[in-house]
């Protein structure tokens, strides 16, 4: 269960995109980031918000999942992209998804954060 999870916060984004209130548009995007990164989408769901209409987008992935969050109201977005890494090392592809998207929404703050994920613990008692 080895894994890497990024998010980003990102703020003062480009409201004049389709994507901040457009679930196809939205979606467009996702879905070439994620194949522009090297990872196989097996599933989503893009879900609009009434006005001032913000979307939630989650794309899964047969490496884990995208989510993507947006508040044209607030000009922000949040980003989740978690990548398994059993079998290969998907971090690179994973920092590229991210990435990419961070870009396409031309924010002006952004505030990132990586976890690693399903590090097995030391058993008590032994060392290092």
């Amino acid at each position: 269960m080895d894994g890497l999870h990024l998010t980003a916060d990102l703020r003062d984004c480009d409201t004049t995109l389709a994507a901040m209130i457009d679930p196809q548009a939205l979606r467009q995007l996702c879905l070439a980031a994620v194949m522009g990164a090297g990872l196989q989408p097996v599933g989503e769901l893009f879900h609009p918000f009434p006005a001032p209409g913000g979307v939630t987008g989650v794309v899964l992935l047969a490496e884990s999942h995208l989510a993507v969050h947006t508040w044209p109201e607030l000009a922000s977005v949040t980003l989740d992209v978690y990548v398994c890494n059993h079998g290969s090392d998907n971090t690179d592809r994973a920092h590229s998804l991210l990435n990419a998207l961070i870009a396409s929404f031309g924010a002006k703050g952004i505030e990132r954060q990586a976890l690693q994920r399903g590090a097995l613990p030391i058993p008590t008692g032994a060392t290092a």
